[in-house]
This record gives C-alpha cells, sequence and structure tokens, in this order.
C-alpha cells in the first residue's frame, strides 16, 4: 500500500492509521464523543467514489488526519458527512454504495445514508477548485500575491459551490431534525478555504426554518496579515461568511490574531484581541487557537514495526514534502549545497534524502518547479558526488506507509523548513517516530505553524541560505545530550496533543464535548455592549473641538428597531431626547433621511428644528419650513398608481403587502413565510420593472424608485450644501449611520469626508462604511458619545457666523436646482 502524504481535500495531513495488513487499527476507546449529532462539510468526503471492473460504484478510503480524528466521532453520534465524491455522476440520483464488508477503517461506519453528496456541475466544479481555490486563496494565504489570480468568473464560480453545498448542508440538517436525536442542537463542523462563504447562507436559512444549530469552522492553512488578504477583491465578503459561524479555529494565535485584526479593518466591526473575539451583527464569534495533531502512538507502533530501510552509515538529512511552492524545497537544496561548501567535513558523510510527493502536475506552474528541482538535484550531485557517494537522494513519487516510518525513525536530521505552511504534521510525525537513541533532531521554519508550536526544535529561516547550512551543520553536530533533551521534550507535548485531543479542543470550544468544562481557557467568550469608549479613537480626533457637527441619520433599523410594520417602528424615548438636546447645540446640525414619506417620518420624530428628508431623498422638509421635491420624468406621474394596482393584486398574498410613499412603493414581505418568498420577490421585481421602475433591495422588502439620479448620497450633500454652502466640506464634520443599502450610496458619496456607521445583521453585507454597529442600541450610544464629547467643548466665539440650518446660501441652492431641472430634462 503507498500513502500520499498530503489529500487535495486538506492539504496537510497525517497518514492514516494502519496495520501490518494494511488495516486500520480502530480502537472505539479512542474516540472522542460529542454531546449531540455532528454534520461534517468539507470539499470532499472521507472517501473516493470509484468504479470498479464491472462498472460498479465502490468506495475508496481516504488517508488523512481529518479523517481519522473525525470519521469516528461522526459514526458514533449518528451524524452525517457533506462533501464531494470525488467523481462527476452522469446520473445525479445515483446512490452512494456502502462500504465494503471487510473494510475497518475509520469510515466503514459512515452509512450511505449518512452521507450527503454534493453534485456540482464539472464546469463550475473546475473554477471553484482549481481556479478560485488553488490558483487564488492557495498562493494568497500563504503570502505570495504575485502567484494569485484574480478572476470574476472564479469568484462566481467560488460562491456558487458554496451556495450547492450550504443546500447539501441543510438537507442533512433537516434529517436529523427528523431522527430520534431531534432534540440535540446538531454541530455543523466546516472545514477549510473551499468553504469560506457556506456557514453564512447556511445559518440564514436555520433560522428563517427555526432550526437550531451551532456552527464552526476550521481552517488548515495560514490565515494572512491584513495587508496581504486585502489584496483580494472580494476579502469583505470572505470575512462575513465565516463570521457567519459561532467559533472559527485556526492552528496557532498568529492566524486568529490576523483574522481579527483583518475583522476590525476591513469590516469595522468591534474586536476584542485579548479574548479574541470578533462582533458582527450583534452576535459574538470566538475566534480559536487550535493545532492539529497526529495519531501520536500509531506512528510510534510503526515506527517501532518497520523493518530498517536505510543501509547505510552516513548520517540521513530527511525531507518529505508535496512538491509545492510553498514548501521551500529549491531553498532547501540550496542550504545543502552551502553546507557541503561550508563545512566539507561533512562530505560522504552526510546525505540529503528528499522525497517530494507528486501534485496537481497538469498545472504549468508545478511543473516548471519539478524541472528546476530535477535540474538542481543533477547540478548539485554532478559537483559532489563521489565514487562512493551522491549528497542528494530524490524520490519523486510515493513511499510505503513502513518505509515512511522506517526513514522518520533512522534519518539524523528532520528538515522541516517551508517557505509558509499552516502546520507542516511532517514535523509531528518525525519527532513521533524518533525512538533511537540518540534521537534525531528536527530543524522547523519558523513560517510553519509548528514552529510556533514546537519549541525545542531549531528554527531555520528558510529564505536565509547561509543561515539554513549552519542550523544543518549545529544539528549534525548537537551533543548527544542535547538531542535527546530536546526530542524528550517534544515528543512529550506532541504525545499529549494529539490529533483526539485536537477534535476535544474544538468540541470543548463549541460546547459539544460530552464532558463538557464549564469555562473557556483564553477567557470572555462575548463581547460587552458598546460603550463610549469604543468611539473615543476612531471619533474624538475626527471631531475635534472646533468643528461643526452635521448629523445625518437614518431612520427604520438605525435610530428605531426594525418592526413587521412600519407604523410599529417607534424612536425609543432616550434616542429622541438626546437628539432633541444635540438640536439645540448650536454645532450641530441634524438631518433624518429615510425611505419614508417625508410626513411621516417627521411625525415619527417628532422634533422641531431639524431637517428630514424623505423617500430616499426624494422629497427634503428643511427647519424654515420650507420644500425641495425632486421633479418626477412626466411620463411616471401617473404610473405610481398602476403599478400599486398591479402589486396589490398579483403579490399581495400570505403575508406580503404594498406600502405606498408618494414618489415610490416598498413590497414588504416579513412576515411572509420563508419558502414562500422567493416567488413572490421574483413576481415583484419583474412588475416593477416592466413599469419602468428599479427594483432595489431592502430589508424583508423591494423598493420601487423612479429612474432619476438622485439617492441618499445626493440628497445628504445637497442638504450640506444647503446649511453650510458650496465650501461645506472645509468647515464641518459630518457623521452618517444608516442600516440599509439604500443608505450605501449615501455612505460612497461621503466616503473620506464623513465618519459613517453600518448597523448590520449576520448576513453578507457589501459596506462602504468605516465602522459596523450591531443594533439601534449602538447608535443610541454613538449620540450618547457626541453629546459628552460637545458638551466639553469650550464656547465657540464663532458660532453665529453660520446660522444653524440655514438656506442663506441662495446661490448654492439656485445652481443645484438648475443642475437638477437640467438632469430631469435630459432623462425624457
Amino acid at each position: 500500500m503507498t500513502l500520499r502524504v498530503w489529500l487535495k481535500m486538506v492539504q496537510e495531513v497525517a497518514p492514516p492509521n494502519y496495520d501490518n495488513q494494511g488495516c486500520y487499527d480502530f480502537k472505539i476507546a479512542d474516540v472522542v464523543a460529542s454531546s449531540g449529532s455532528m454534520i461534517v462539510v468539507s470539499n470532499r468526503l472521507p472517501f473516493v467514489l470509484e468504479k470498479n471492473k464491472e462498472g460498479n460504484l465502490c468506495r475508496k478510503a481516504s488517508a488523512g488526519g481529518l479523517v481519522t480524528a473525525v470519521a469516528p466521532v461522526v459514526v458514533n453520534c449518528k451524524g452525517l458527512w457533506v462533501g464531494w465524491p470525488g467523481i462527476h455522476l452522469e446520473d445525479p440520483n445515483q446512490p452512494i454504495p456502502e462500504s465494503d464488508p471487510n473494510d475497518i477503517t475509520p469510515t466503514a461506519g459512515l452509512k450511505s445514508d449518512k452521507v450527503v453528496s454534493v453534485r456540482i456541475d464539472p464546469q463550475i466544479f473546475d473554477s471553484y477548485y482549481n481556479g478560485c481555490c488553488n490558483a487564488t486563496f492557495w498562493p494568497l494565504f500563504h503570502s505570495m500575491p504575485d502567484r494569485a489570480t484574480f478572476n470574476g468568473e472564479h469568484w462566481r464560480a467560488y460562491i456558487t459551490a458554496n451556495k450547492e453545498f450550504a443546500n447539501c448542508t441543510l438537507t442533512a440538517l433537516r434529517k436529523l431534525k427528523n431522527t430520534e436525536n431531534a432534540g440535540d442542537v446538531p454541530l455543523i463542523w466546516i472545514h477549510d478555504y473551499h468553504l469560506m462563504l457556506a456557514a453564512n447562507w447556511i445559518r440564514q436559512a436555520a433560522e428563517d426554518e427555526n432550526i437550531s444549530c451551532k456552527l464552526g469552522f476550521f481552517l488548515h492553512i495560514p490565515f494572512p496579515p491584513w495587508d496581504i488578504f486585502r489584496l483580494f477583491p472580494w476579502s469583505d465578503e470572505i470575512l462575513q461568511g465565516m463570521l457567519g459561524c459561532d467559533m472559527i479555529g485556526f492552528h496557532i494565535t498568529d492566524y486568529c490574531l490576523n483574522f481579527v485584526d483583518c475583522c476590525q479593518r476591513n469590516l469595522g466591526c468591534r474586536v476584542d484581541r485579548k479574548n479574541l473575539l470578533v462582533e458582527h451583527g450583534g452576535r459574538t464569534v470566538r475566534v480559536r487557537p487550535l493545532p492539529i495533531g497526529i495519531p501520536f502512538e500509531r506512528f510510534v507502533e510503526l515506527a517501532e514495526k518497520a523493518p530498517k530501510v536505510l543501509s547505510t552509515t552516513q548520517k540521513i538529512i530527511l525531507g518529505v514534502d508535496r512538491l509545492d511552492y510553498t514548501k521551500g524545497l529549491v531553498n532547501r537544496l540550496l542550504a545543502f549545497e552551502k553546507l557541503l561548501e561550508k563545512h566539507p567535513e561533512h562530505k560522504e558523510n552526510v546525505s540529503l534524502l528528499q522525497i517530494a510527493v507528486p501534485s496537481r502536475t497538469d498545472v504549468k506552474e508545478y511543473q516548471e518547479l519539478k524541472e528546476e528541482m530535477d535540474q538542481l538535484v543533477g547540478r548539485i550531485n554532478g559537483r559532489f558526488t563521489t565514487p562512493n557517494w551522491s549528497p542528494i537522494r530524490y524520490i519523486y513519487g510515493c513511499v510505503s506507509q513502513n518505509d515512511l516510518a522506517a526513514f522518520y525513525r533512522d534519518s539524523a536530521v528532520g528538515l522541516v523548513t517551508p517557505l509558509r505552511d499552516g502546520m507542516n504534521l511532517v514535523a509531528k510525525e518525525f519527532v513521533a517516530c524518533q525512538i533511537n537513541t540518540p534521537p534525531g533532531v528536527l530543524i522547523v521554519s519558523p513560517f510553519a505553524g509548528a514552529g510556533e508550536t514546537m519549541h525545542e526544535a531549531l528554527i531555520c529561516n528558510p529564505y536565509e541560505i547561509d543561515g539554513a547550512a549552519e542550523a544543518i551543520h549545529r544539528a549534525l553536530t548537537m551533543p548527544d545530550d542535547e538531542r535527546i533533551l530536546r526530542m524528550n521534550y517534544l515528543r512529550r507535548r506532541e504525545k499529549i496533543n494529539d490529533v483526539n485531543y485536537w477534535t476535544r479542543s474544538f468540541l470543548a470550544a463549541m460546547g459539544s464535548l460530552i464532558t463538557q468544562e464549564d469555562h473557556d481557557e483564553i477567557g470572555a467568550v462575548r463581547m460587552p455592549a458598546v460603550t463610549l469608549e469604543d468611539f473615543d479613537d476612531y471619533l474624538a480626533k475626527y471631531i475635534g473641538n472646533t468643528h461643526k457637527l452635521a448629523l445625518l441619520l437614518d431612520y427604520d433599523g438605525t435610530l428605531a428597531p426594525i418592526a413587521p410594520h412600519p407604523d410599529l417602528a417607534v424612536i425609543p424615548t432616550e434616542t429622541k431626547n438626546i437628539l432633541q438636546r444635540l438640536s439645540n447645540i448650536s454645532d450641530v446640525t441634524i438631518a433624518v433621511i429615510s425611505g419614508r414619506n417625508v410626513n411621516n417620518v417627521k411625525d415619527m420624530v417628532g422634533i422641531e428644528g431639524i431637517t428630514y428628508a424623505g423617500s430616499h431623498g426624494l422629497e427634503i422638509l428643511h427647519p424654515d419650513g420650507s420644500k425641495f421635491v425632486h421633479p418626477m420624468p412626466r411620463q411616471y406621474q401617473g404610473k405610481v398608481g398602476e403599478l400599486l394596482k398591479k402589486l396589490q393584486e398579483q403579490v399581495c398574498k400570505d403575508g406580503a403587502w404594498v406600502e405606498n410613499k408618494g414618489a415610490l412603493l416598498t413590497f414588504h414581505f416579513r412576515e411572509t413565510p420563508a419558502h414562500l418568498r422567493e416567488p413572490l420577490t421574483s413576481v415583484a421585481k419583474k412588475l416593477i420593472i416592466e413599469a419602468g421602475f428599479r427594483a432595489e433591495d431592502a430589508h424583508c422588502a423591494i423598493e420601487a424608485k423612479p429612474p432619476v439620479e438622485w439617492n441618499k448620497g445626493r440628497a445628504s450633500i445637497y442638504i450640506l450644501r444647503t446649511a453650510f454652502g458650496v465650501d461645506w466640506s472645509e468647515r464641518i464634520r459630518i457623521i452618517y449611520a444608516g442600516d440599509d443599502t439604500t443608505d450605501e450610496d449615501a455612505m460612497q458619496a461621503l466616503k473620506g469626508m464623513a465618519a459613517t456607521f453600518r448597523v448590520t445583521s449576520s448576513h453578507i453585507t457589501k459596506t462602504y462604511a468605516e465602522r459596523r454597529l450591531p443594533s439601534t442600541d449602538s447608535v443610541l450610544t454613538m449620540l450618547r458619545w457626541v453629546e459628552r464629547h460637545l458638551n466639553r467643548r469650550k464656547p465657540n466665539k464663532d458660532a453665529t457666523s453660520y446660522r444653524r440650518n440655514s438656506r442663506s446660501k441662495q446661490g448654492a441652492v439656485q445652481m443645484e436646482m438648475s443642475y437638477l431641472r437640467s438632469e430631469v430634462g435630459d432623462s425624457n
């Protein structure tokens, strides 16, 4: 039996546990117990499907640490596994076969009815997997952006694939809901960079169908720092997809901190770096370092039983890697060449044994790497080989399980020097197999996760060729007592932190371990409510102590909580009182900009002396009573009533209704059952577009807007110009807060000129806002901060130089109105 050290499903995995007959040695006692049902979601199933000689489908067990650790847990808790079966089936309804009766691998107990196979169009799958996953995420997350390609088609395929995985996971979730374990809260455990969006759609659908579940995610590769991650054009969506989970696991703390930093800097989320928490959509998402391990005892057993393979008196330096540009193989060969140059005493006494497992052989980049490796090995061997010695033994292929264990056991040095790696389990496998006395020495790159956890190894920077050569020399000449001391520490740690410990740690962090402890090792597990201090760093320096302030605020979902019906969305008394007090401060101008009819929004807020904008800015009521109404194209003046009638006749059912706002209409479907929304919204959008209006999504609603180039952004600038004059941008500071897609027009228009806040749910939301807030309560806290900050100011001697909410700058107003009339004329 041969071993592929890494699977495509998980880029770094430990080999499977096999006995001498090539069968998995599975012990029930070793299984970690989950307190409830589990659904594992990975790019591939824990086995692949193949066709036998008779043309029938059969299973082929997959080798890997993920399968070894997690499959028994899934079987034991009667859970399910969601993944792609490894081949594209001609008949999408073809059933998954049961395992062979003689199969005793970890997946043998996974019955076909516990498997949900994901079927995706081959072209889309290729674009998703080879395009987005391997050509974009793999190099980018390994901090090699120059090798990454950014392709919109590949990204759309990634979205499509993730939605299909999410749909299949929901199928599995519904299965569990209808079983004997229906009372449990199942855990959905999503794996790796192939599925970073899926959790968001799973959460949305589960909430709509009122199905309880816990969502966890584990990334098996590094998470890059912000300056690398932000190069990805759709980075916001990736972060929000991952934040759909309750807990996100990474190998080491550095990756956790990178992720938390990206959430704050990309999304404007509140974060707690000490306790590794991120607030998103009113939920607290925990981020945890969970370094993966290996089946340690099984590797010890393999090392004890494996026959000797290396018949030589020379010291062996061992490298075992997938042939990939992230593994630093070229740098390793150059370092070995430098060792022979600087320390000729090692000639004929030391050999480098490099095993390179073939990978992505159809990709040009990997073909070129293989050619470079072949030439480099040939050049170094040609330079140093003697009649009795060749410095490099290079194996391009796979080795047997026993041979690998023997290589690990009998090597003097284990060389694990990737340029970047999530964890690299070869380092752990080498340590487990070091049963000889004296043992070998492990050399690890600081750019692998293993370098952060295996402190007793020699740390070697693979980019520094001279330094790497010296590290190898030190390992070869290290005294026996130091070798023993370092290896004993390494073995003790890896024995404790094995693959079962990793699984147990993940389940404990999710609250799904059957012997659950009541604490989290890191600390707090929930973000505190938004406080005044949360706004200090962002707003204090921006607003300063002399500038005037314009507060531009949306109503529904920003000042007032979202309600089932617009009439029930009442502004809280405390929020109204603060706005009233702020409106009496001479340096403050307030405008409430809403999708409601302007008279309605004024009645709902009920504060005199401020500006109100209704219908997303199409109508504006100034504090002095004057009113601006954006002209409507003549042909649309009678169409609103016609569209209203059609919508009422065709889609106003099952809880859906239409709100008439005068200049526009809003089709509401918040009270419509989730499974009925899609057909109703499709018809509504079609009717709106056919009538010549724009159909724009809102919170459980669709806005029917007339086709005029006017929105909250244009309205905001008009309000600011009216109040402060043409040079308003030099004289004032602006805060804009909103919660809807219509507010994005204002945030985009004011970007770089305002402090902007988006009140967001946990759904994926692309925003121009600089910060996110979880609720209307946090908007209230922000207003409290503004009031406190302004009250601490010294009186402004120049406060009357500009009359608050004045329309005295008539030239500016006239110029704006003239431009508008010209624009409307053009649209006709």
